[in-house]
């Protein structure tokens, strides 16, 4: 499988991992959502909020790539969002709606790459202001990386809750040869 077949499959298991992990949230109630646990974000809320909104850093420094994905164009402008825990939904059904359409936006924005793009240099500066230049394909990757990061914490607060997401595992949707 090539890296843009792998990164068109992320973008599907992304959409579908957090589809899953919403809907078992909605159950739980805005008080066990954003009850602090401890994690890197608090709550469960705050997990989510913050893959959310470093999604959106990480796809503005995306958009600056020479392609200018036109897929990237609605992204909010990314001095909306400085802080990698600042809360841009005040519950879970707003931060929902705001995470089907970026999973939406992310799905065709992979179909917009190019294999060529992959190998190119992106220069980015990072919330604290350091710059760096570093390969698209990779960048791309740890994107993916990331979520499922937190999302695997998310999927950890939510069991601990005593709900089951069922199968979580990126092999559910590899398609059949």
């Amino acid at each position: 499988m090539s890296l843009l077949s792998n990164l068109k499959l992320m973008s599907q298991y992304n959409q579908w991992m957090n589809q899953k992990i919403y809907q078992a949230a909605q159950q739980l109630g805005d008080n066990k959502i954003k009850q602090d646990q401890g994690t890197f974000f608090g709550s469960l809320f705050g997990t989510l909020n913050h893959i959310y909104v470093a999604d959106i850093i990480w796809l503005r420094r995306f958009a600056q790539h020479p392609q200018k994905y036109p897929s990237l164009n609605p992204l909010p402008e990314l001095s909306s969002y400085t802080a990698l825990n600042q809360t841009v939904a005040n519950n879970l059904e707003t931060l929902n709606q705001l995470r089907q359409e970026l999973d939406n936006i992310i799905i065709n924005w992979c179909e917009e790459i190019n294999s060529q793009d992959l190998e190119d240099d992106l220069s980015y500066t990072d919330t604290k202001g350091n710059s760096y230049q570093k390969n698209f394909g990779q960048l791309i990757h740890h994107f993916f990386n990331h979520q499922t990061h937190h999302r695997g914490q998310a999927s950890t607060l939510i069991s601990q809750q005593g709900l089951d997401l069922g199968v979580t595992d990126l092999l559910k949707i590899i398609p059949e040869q």
